[in-house]
């Protein structure tokens, strides 16, 4: 300790000796943790922990993925907001806890009010689809025979206070279409109701294996962009629907962080997106880069969170 002392007392004023820095405010300067409100697994869970071994080499500090499932990514999300605004627990973003879990729900925490997002990161396109062999062949022939057959038009999401059930509900309402919804316990119950024709149609991110294999085919997108690879699908967002949503990922922390600390870590997600390694592992999930920083991604998921309110209660799914 007195050696340590004396080799300060010889430095100019202003100085510090190296690796003593970090010990002083330096961010970071110990392990920096990223809570992830799923199970391991998943594009959500697989892009925390890409992101989380690209920052602990970048950052020269342990960077830990927590998995804090349950109740929606709510939990997870109740954690960070009561976390210190200091750069050391972070979240992964998705869209329900945040933009549509708090209009159904007493949440501990003010999505608008209680987090700073830092950046967007990736999207994963949630395309509506119906079988290869169906009769529908384009979007348009869907709107065309619910609105010769009202009521007719049998198709489900994954959730059925999800924001594709609510999206999609959306854009029927507004074109004055009569269908009909079909809840189901889960996405495999309700893709096997599709494979053998009991619905029609379904929109979610679950259609991978089914494309790949033949089985489906795609017809538009949920969305507001035209993702790579899906081009020709057009967007919810194109046809003027009330409420296209886009399915992302991104990075957020509690409210009041640094602009020092976002700063940082908008630039480290940067240029992990250019990566081949982070390409690889969105393109086993179907995903894609899709970066917006800060401020427009703050925006984003306002207007989100407003327009989904609005059409819950329009639509009156609150219950």
């Amino acid at each position: 300790m007195m050696l340590r002392r004396s080799l300060l007392a010889l430095l100019p004023a202003g100085l510090t000796m190296p690796g003593i820095a970090g010990t002083q405010g330096g961010y970071p300067s110990r392990p920096v943790t990223i809570v992830v409100g799923f199970s391991a697994g998943g594009t959500t869970d697989a892009t925390a922990r890409q992101i989380a071994d690209f920052a602990q080499e970048r950052l020269g500090v342990p960077v830990v993925v927590e998995n804090r499932p349950g109740a929606g990514a709510t939990i997870a999300a109740g954690r960070v907001a009561q976390a210190r605004p200091d750069g050391y627990t972070l979240t992964i973003v998705s869209g329900s806890p945040f933009t549509i879990a708090p209009h159904l729900q007493h949440l501990p925490y003010d999505p608008l009010r209680d987090f700073t997002f830092i950046a967007r990161y990736a999207a994963s396109p949630t395309p509506a689809y119906v079988l290869a062999e169906s009769r529908f062949a384009s979007w348009q022939d869907v709107l065309d025979f619910a609105r010769e057959r009202p009521g007719d038009l049998r198709w489900t999401t994954a959730a059925p206070q999800g924001g594709p059930r609510i999206a999609t509900q959306a854009a029927f309402a507004q074109l004055g279409l009569e269908t009909t919804y079909v809840p189901f316990g889960s996405m495999a119950d309700a893709l096997t109701s599709l494979l053998n024709g009991t619905i029609d149609m379904a929109v979610s991110t679950d259609y991978p294996n089914l494309l790949s294999a033949g089985k489906v085919r795609l017809l538009a997108e949920m969305g507001t962009d035209r993702l790579p690879g899906m081009e020709a699908l057009p967007t919810f967002g194109e046809l003027g629907y009330p409420l296209p949503l886009q399915t992302a990922f991104g990075l957020g922390g509690p409210a009041g962080l640094p602009a020092a600390v976002v700063s940082r870590w908008e630039a480290l997600l940067q240029d992990l997106l250019a990566t081949p390694a982070w390409n690889m592992l969105l393109q086993r999930f179907y995903s894609v880069s899709a970066f917006e920083g800060s401020a427009a991604y703050t925006a984003r998921l306002r207007q989100e969170y407003e327009a989904t309110g609005a059409q819950i209660r329009r639509l009156d799914l609150s219950l």
